[in-house]
């Protein structure tokens, strides 16, 4: 299945969660904070909601950090994945 997010939104796949503490201890997964770091698999077109449009920043492939809270997680294939709007991310990796 291929997903294709709209306007400005971007579809992330987050860097996996790390289950192990700095200090050896195997963490459960109630306790594993989430990673603000991934690439971008998809991109919509750059238009917002009113028509106008913007352009966008990232692309295909770049590994970028997001703000914690941003996006909505969802699951295709086994896979989890975050869609969320340009503006929530702050950076690309180079």
């Amino acid at each position: 299945m291929k997903i294709k997010p709209l306007f400005d939104r971007v579809l992330i796949e987050p860097e996996k969660k790390d289950n192990v503490s700095k200090f050896g201890i195997i963490l459960p997964d109630s306790a594993q904070i989430g990673s603000q770091v991934g690439k971008v698999i998809a991109i919509g077109d750059g238009e917002n909601m009113d028509g106008d449009k913007t352009t966008m920043k990232v692309k295909i492939g770049d590994k970028v950090v997001f703000n914690k809270f941003a996006g909505s997680e969802i699951k295709i294939e086994d896979k989890d994945y975050i869609i969320m709007r340009q503006i929530d991310i702050i950076g690309v990796i180079e």
